[in-house]
């Protein structure tokens, strides 16, 4: 990179490093080997390493990575879908557009799909219309959206990121749901009152330091999603939440993540 590449992929054994095509190669050829062996004090034997120089065809890399993108059934009725995927109309369940940006929550992320399963799991087994729910660092707002798409009638999303705020409104216009989710940049202890399901989909050492306030939001006989938790970390955060009346509903295990429900006692 401090030769000039705008991109640099780490694979085993390997870093692949992508350039402008210059008008001379041979020159950046030139340049590049000698930063290598100008480093190789710092690191013995990395001159040693064979070089190999590909020239890449022209292709349209501002809209190729849309192609890891499709349409994703999430839990038992929910699908998640870019904009530029067009589900048939007659499309029997909710629906939640994103667009992939510079937010968090594209529904691929093993945190985000085990959310979006409670909530589910929870809408069902309540009258949606007597819900509200608080999304804690919204991000791009797909658990705030998939709420109101299960019908929740009162959602506030709220994410101090500006550039979150702005992918969520978006977002939120997108998919129609205006009426609904309200979003804020207001920190967490600033909102005011108690919600049925408040979510947080952080990392266990923001959980952890926002245990007070978390647990504050949650009306009695609510639930408390809590996601973004590495595995070792699991008893650590539940050991901030039990002394607040909070027990341990369920837990999903994906990969290295760990998702935890917990319900309030009345």
């Amino acid at each position: 990179m401090e030769r000039g590449s705008p991109g640099v992929v780490l694979k085993r054994d390997e870093v692949r490093a992508f350039f402008t095509r210059p008008a001379r190669i041979s020159v950046l050829k030139r340049d590049i080997q000698r930063f290598l062996r100008g480093i190789k004090g710092i690191y013995p034997g990395i001159a040693e390493h064979p070089l190999r120089w590909t020239v890449l065809k022209d292709k349209n890399w501002s809209s190729s990575w849309r192609r890891f993108f499709s349409p994703q059934k999430v839990g038992k009725s929910l699908w998640i879908t870019p904009p530029w995927v067009d589900l048939p109309p007659s499309h029997p369940w909710p629906v939640v557009v994103i667009e992939p940006g510079m937010a968090f929550g594209t529904g691929t992320h093993p945190t985000t799909r085990a959310c979006l399963e409670f909530l589910e799991e929870i809408t069902a087994a309540l009258n949606p219309e007597t819900v509200t729910a608080l999304d804690v660092g919204t991000g791009s707002g797909i658990l705030a959206i998939a709420l109101a798409k299960m019908g929740v009638k009162r959602v506030l999303g709220i994410d101090t990121d500006p550039i979150a705020l702005k992918t969520a409104r978006l977002n939120v216009r997108r998919n129609g749901v205006g009426n609904a989710v309200r979003l804020s940049g207001f920190a967490l202890g600033k909102v005011k009152g108690t919600f049925t399901i408040v979510v947080a989909n952080l990392t266990a050492e923001t959980i952890i330091g926002l245990a007070y306030l978390l647990q504050k939001k949650v009306s009695a006989n609510g639930y408390l999603i809590l996601s973004g938790i590495l595995r070792p970390k699991t008893a650590q955060v539940l050991r901030q939440f039990a002394p607040g009346g909070f027990a341990l509903a369920r837990q999903i295990s994906q990969k290295e993540w760990t998702t935890l429900l917990l319900k309030k006692r009345g």
